[in-house]
């Protein structure tokens, strides 16, 4: 079984670290998961569709614009995308 990352195929978007405070002020740290989905996005010039892991940012662009445009304003290719 593959481990997938937690980054966003298209933008690229990884975890952060952050800090929990608690009310009496003690500092743990912790990560900020970016919000990825399992989304299929349909290819018109290629007829098909693909299945990327990808952030809701992306996945709102994609549906705004179409997948091409979205990859093309990330600078990313389709087989970069489908690497990850």
């Amino acid at each position: 079984m593959m481990m997938m990352s937690k980054e966003c195929a298209v933008s690229g978007k990884k975890p952060l670290k952050a800090r929990k405070i608690s009310f009496s002020n003690k500092k743990h740290n912790r990560r900020q998961e970016p919000n990825l989905q399992l989304k299929r996005f349909w290819l018109a010039g290629e007829k098909r569709f693909v299945r990327l892991r990808v952030c809701t940012r992306v996945i709102k662009l994609a549906t705004k614009i179409g997948l091409e445009s979205a990859l093309k304003q990330y600078n990313t290719t389709l087989q970069d995308a489908l690497k990850v």
